[in-house]
């Protein structure tokens, strides 16, 4: 048996800016972090049953390794050259997927780094990452940049830039324990129960990414910005930061916001909240706030009656913690000789 899990992430800023496309023109720049809310892989070697069971909102049991049908699972396992079966590997999350906060990524390094471990062979946070985005990107052929596997595999706080040459730079923020307290005591987190592919909202983004190139510019330059503020404790310049840069992000995508995420961010900032964003690609998903706490109270109970009036059943605020670990394996029995 062997456990592994990856953590979900929230960016700020920046985000969009670790496309190919922009950042073989510009650097791109991300600041995100890391939260206690994970997705899990666990590998059970069943030898006896000479099949792949694979099991997550669907079981699949397969003799060849061609016949699986999930195609993240399929070519994670062709990659690291395990070929034969007898195993099962399931996944779980603590929060529902298409939520905005880089679920598919983070599945896909606890993938990567349960593979590696079943076979005995550990791999580094760099290595995790730079196979995560050749699953994703060169071979599933997703339209995505590298932020979400670089943050998940990584953990933290940290500035991500994007080179020219496909490299990536990270640079830990180190926040005091103080500050990344109030920090945390200033954000609001809300489901909007409204879940969307990714996908779609990307590829138009990375349709126009020549024709928006100025305010990836901005986006990406404003990273810097963001963390000279946060390490002073300004969080009501961060909450306006993220207003600013929500409303860059809509102009990048028809489909980045909608009806109802507009009336709910529209009514946070009503009820007090300095700014946000919607986490991820947009049109869906997770929101997030900065607001003075003596406000949040109002702000809840205004979130939940608009998403109310909308239908929203899934919707509901989320409590959360900022997280220091990345991408590692909880549990391993393995006896390393699958393959």
């Amino acid at each position: 048996m062997l456990i592994s899990r990856a953590p979900l992430r929230i960016s700020f800023v920046g985000g969009g800016t670790d496309i190919k496309d922009f950042y073989s023109e510009y650097p791109g720049r991300v600041i995100s972090t890391t939260i206690d809310k994970y997705v899990y892989v666990v590998i059970n070697h069943a030898e006896f049953l000479n099949e792949f069971m694979l099991k997550y909102s669907q079981t699949e049991i397969v003799k060849n390794i061609d016949d699986i049908q999930h195609n993240r699972f399929r070519e994670a396992l062709k990659e690291v050259g395990i070929r034969s079966g007898g195993m099962e590997i399931a996944s779980f999350a603590d929060l529902p997927s298409k939520t905005g906060l880089g679920s598919s990524s983070s599945f896909s390094v606890a993938l990567i780094k349960a593979l590696y471990a079943n076979k005995g062979k550990k791999i580094s946070k760099e290595q995790v990452a730079r196979e995560a985005c050749k699953l994703e990107i060169d071979i599933l052929k997703e339209p995505i940049g590298k932020q979400d596997q670089y943050a998940v595999a990584y953990g933290g706080l940290n500035i991500f830039q994007f080179n020219k040459d496909d490299t990536v730079t990270v640079e830990p923020v180190f926040v005091d324990f103080k500050t990344q307290a109030d920090f945390e005591e200033h954000m609001l987190f809300f489901y909007t129960g409204i879940t969307r592919s990714a996908s779609s909202v990307l590829s138009e983004q990375k349709s126009k990414i020549k024709e928006n190139f100025e305010i990836y510019k901005k986006m990406s330059d404003s990273v810097y910005e963001f963390r000279d503020k946060l390490i002073a404790g300004d969080f009501k310049a961060l909450g306006e930061m993220l207003h600013h840069a929500w409303t860059w992000k809509k102009k990048l995508s028809s489909k980045m916001s909608g009806g109802e995420i507009d009336a709910l961010y529209e009514s946070a900032l009503r009820k007090g909240a300095w700014g946000g964003k919607v986490l991820g690609a947009g049109g869906g998903g997770c929101l997030l706030f900065l607001a003075p706490p003596k406000k949040h109270a109002a702000i809840r109970q205004e979130l939940s009656s608009v998403a109310e009036s909308f239908g929203l059943k899934d919707s509901r605020l989320i409590n959360f913690m900022l997280t220091n670990s990345g991408a590692d394996v909880l549990f391993n029995t393995a006896n390393n000789d699958h393959a």
